[in-house]
């Protein structure tokens, strides 16, 4: 099993952490992870993006040129990695934000109202969990409860008063019904 993907959006929309989350669930399930962090000097507002790479073998080198998946929080992110993704990969997109339909044919395209549903349930913050939430129901390489898991044993003190909203938002992005089936 080998799977890569890049969450972006802006600064404060929590790509780096959704990320994170996901390499410490796959850590603790005893798989080989890469996580790689990248974002612009302005921080909150900037742009922001990681790289995760999640495999039962050893991982060669932490880039990804053409990821599998991307997770696109904002606009900038969907124009920026669209042309990027691999063919026949996956784009999950915020719909809420995004302001365009994608175009490419020879990918998997999902959008998700993602911020509109974090909304919903009673903090835009939560929008990485939502989109991480959908993921995992799209490609199941994990259970949504060990991500739940890696929240609760590695959740820094300043966010434990998200910790019941964020397990909220992944069950609503997990259980969303307009997904489709697992790719």
């Amino acid at each position: 099993m080998y799977h890569d993907l890049i969450i972006s959006g802006s600064g404060g929309q929590g790509a780096l952490f959704a990320g994170q989350a996901l390499a410490y669930a796959a850590m603790d399930a005893g798989l080989q992870v890469t996580w790689m962090p990248s974002y612009g000097p302005e921080m909150r507002g900037g742009t922001a993006h990681c790289t995760v790479i999640v495999s039962d073998a050893p991982i060669g080198a932490p880039l990804v040129r053409n990821p599998q998946t991307v997770i696109a929080l904002n606009r900038p992110s969907l124009d920026k990695y669209e042309p990027l993704t691999a063919s026949g990969g996956l784009l999950l997109y915020n719909s809420s934000l995004a302001g365009r339909e994608p175009t490419r044919p020879d990918i998997v395209i999902v959008g998700v109202p993602g911020s509109d549903l974090a909304r919903e349930i009673g903090d835009e913050r939560v929008l990485n969990m939502v989109m991480l939430g959908v993921f995992l129901r799209l490609k199941p390489f994990l259970p949504l409860e060990a991500v739940c898991q890696a929240l609760e044993r590695y959740l820094g003190k300043r966010q434990r008063a998200l910790l019941t909203l964020n397990h909220t938002a992944l069950q609503r992005g997990f259980n969303l019904p307009a997904v489709p089936a697992p790719l």
